[in-house]
């Protein structure tokens, strides 16, 4: 399979908004994203199934949500009403169809990451 780039990312103030972009995914494939803060572990945020199920972590439901561009298989990730402590890297990530799952090691293909930067 392709290896999973992304885009998107950068700087913003509380209250603020960024989307992430990830691909390519299939029709075989679940969708996470991830994110990592300094000195903290990774944490699943968003799973996302070609069904268009999607789950989202306690800290981000209602303020993220996930579309898909099916001709570019690409998915994003729009970060609205972000916090500082929504800071740190994003990744997006690929799992098997039939693992629908927020456990990173359910997942085997990741991308490179992105910075996510929240000032207050």
């Amino acid at each position: 399979q392709a290896q999973l780039m992304q885009s998107g990312g950068g700087s913003v103030q509380a209250g603020g908004s960024l989307r992430l972009a990830c691909g390519p995914f299939g029709s075989r494939d679940i969708m996470g994203w991830f994110r990592q803060a300094p000195g903290k572990e990774r944490e699943g945020i968003v799973a996302f199934a070609p069904s268009g199920r999607t789950t989202f972590a306690a800290s981000v439901e209602g303020r993220f949500t996930v579309s898909e561009d099916s001709a570019k298989k690409t998915l994003y990730l729009q970060l609205n009403s972000l916090k500082p402590e929504d800071s740190g890297m994003y990744y997006c990530a690929r799992a098997p169809i039939w693992r629908f799952t927020l456990r990173q090691e359910d997942y085997n293909a990741w991308g490179q990451g992105t910075q996510v930067t929240v000032s207050s």
